[in-house]
């Protein structure tokens, strides 16, 4: 944990992030958290926004081969991850979707 930590020492995060915002404020809003356990990182998350991934991770010049595919939930959410850096922070995109059932409830397999 980083005890004695000031919000001043989230800066390096917070400046990502406002950057962020100025520079790619045309893109779908995700959700950004910002920690004091890990306070070089930024995270931005999507939810049910796999397209809002894909735009932010082509923006940010992160190359398709870096993003690790998984699922979570029984199957049923897709998660993407990547990570990059920007304006001196550790950037963790994640994203996830709803996997849709292949077969309507009740239907004969």
């Amino acid at each position: 944990m980083s005890d004695g930590l000031t919000l001043d020492g989230l800066s390096v995060p917070l400046r990502a992030l406002r950057l962020l915002a100025v520079d790619f404020g045309h893109l779908s809003a995700p959700d950004a958290h910002v920690s004091r356990l890990y306070p070089q990182r930024l995270e931005l998350t999507f939810h049910d926004d796999l397209a809002g991934f894909e735009a932010w991770r082509d923006a940010l010049n992160i190359a398709p081969d870096a993003v690790t595919h998984g699922t979570q939930n029984g199957d049923r959410t897709h998660v993407l991850r990547t990570v990059g850096e920007y304006a001196g922070a550790k950037l963790d995109l994640v994203a996830y979707g709803h996997i849709p059932d292949l077969a309507p409830a009740g239907a004969a397999a």
